[in-house]
């Protein structure tokens, strides 16, 4: 029988190889600050029952090159859940963050739809049967979505109502019967970015979820900043607009009401009603179906549709002005327009540029960059996926009877 310290040193290294892909057994060592000679035991066996793969020897430094290893990508998998307001995207993830099969899609509209978490639990409980994958391999269901989020609670204050005594953990684990980990959807792609993308190697960085909410993940000294309740990054509710229209906050004038992806589609129609000159059809654009609405805008200002361009250009000077308030407090390295935002990032980037050289002190800003996210609009399931692989070395996932590592 494995010890529980045996047992969650391999869940380290497990996790270490996850988030790093490929490592030597030095660098393992040196991670999980153990002995070279236990690591290399631990890898061996590890090898052995098939979750770890030698994958050659590391390129020529000038010494002997180390053997390095990585995770076997179907050995586990991950359920991740990616919701916001309108649009819930779920798939089938490997080690190596691979979708399996394919990424479904539904519309399922939070504000209006009363029954929301039953039909997403049902849908989880579809996309699993679908897989053929036996449960025991699947380690964790991850679900990231938009408002008030308790991690730790597993309740949302603003989404997602559960039963009365359930959380929201609670109640797709006892419909499922695989562990479940909720966390804000930006927060886990700031995530994605911190493992995975453009914050790896950056120390202090803000990451923009450009969508239905301007929402913001704080990467500060190489980790995710998430406040005294975990609530931090609430970047749409900053009061940018005097006299500004009702956000649905219950405030008025926050960045949200002109900077959305809701706005844009309001603005839109507002436009083509008063005869602006555009690829964009009037017929096609509606706040009943804002996910496609806002992917036309997003299409014809890629093909550079100028109506189109002056919509997200006027989004872009408005997150700008938050943007220069955020650097003005935390004096980030980065910048980073991640999730939907990166669909139009190059589009955003010059009229970001244009409010911080307005608003913004140039000591503070001229050391700050913005750029365009590497991983895209799939930060959201890849952070979602990596918020399980963040809680599969602690020890309550003992208590959940997660197959172990053995």
């Amino acid at each position: 029988m494995m010890s529980a310290k045996h047992s969650l040193y391999k869940k380290k290294v497990v996790n270490h190889l996850y988030f790093s892909r490929a490592l030597s057994c030095a660098d393992i060592s040196d991670k999980v600050g153990k002995s070279l000679s236990l690591t290399t035991r631990m890898l061996n066996e590890l090898v052995v029952d098939g979750f770890v793969q030698e994958k050659g020897y590391a390129p020529s430094s000038g010494g002997r090159r180390p053997l390095m290893y990585s995770l076997k990508a179907d050995i586990l998998y991950i359920i991740s859940v990616a919701v916001d307001q309108f649009v819930t995207r779920i798939a089938v993830m490997d080690m190596h963050n691979n979708v399996i099969g394919q990424v479904h899609s539904w519309d399922i509209h939070l504000a209006t739809e009363t029954d929301s978490l039953r039909i997403i639990t049902s849908r989880i409980q579809e996309v699993v049967n679908l897989s053929g994958i036996d449960k025991t391999k699947i380690l964790g269901i991850g679900i990231s979505m938009p408002g008030f989020v308790d991690s730790k609670k597993g309740i949302n204050y603003t989404f997602l109502k559960a039963p009365a005594s359930y959380s929201i953990t609670q109640y797709v684990e006892n419909e499922t019967g695989i562990p479940v980990y909720i966390d804000n959807d930006s927060s886990l792609i700031a995530l994605a970015e911190l493992r995975f993308g453009s914050a790896s190697n950056e120390k202090n960085v803000m990451v923009i979820n450009v969508g239905w909410g301007i929402g913001l993940g704080m990467i500060l000294n190489r980790e995710l900043f998430r406040g005294n309740e975990g609530l931090a990054g609430e970047f749409s509710h900053i009061p940018l607009f005097q006299g500004g229209r009702m956000c649905s906050c219950g405030k008025s004038g926050c960045l949200e009401t002109e900077a959305s992806l809701g706005a844009v589609i309001e603005k839109a129609i507002q436009g083509l009603d008063k005869g602006r000159a555009s690829l964009l059809e009037k017929e096609k654009l509606s706040l009943s179906t804002p996910d496609k609405s806002a992917l036309d805008i997003v299409e014809a200002a890629n093909k550079g549709d100028r109506f189109a361009v002056e919509l997200l250009s006027e989004v872009g000077y408005h997150i700008g002005r938050g943007i220069a308030i955020l650097i003005h407090l935390l004096n980030p390295g980065r910048i980073i327009l991640s999730g939907r935002g990166a669909l139009v990032g190059k589009i955003l980037q010059a009229p970001i540029q244009q409010a911080l050289n307005e608003h913004c002190i140039p000591r503070l800003s001229s050391n700050t960059e913005i750029v365009v996210s590497s991983i895209g609009a799939d930060a959201q399931l890849i952070g979602t996926a990596a918020l399980v692989i963040e809680h599969y070395e602690k020890p309550l996932f003992n208590k959940r009877k997660i197959q172990e590592v053995a």
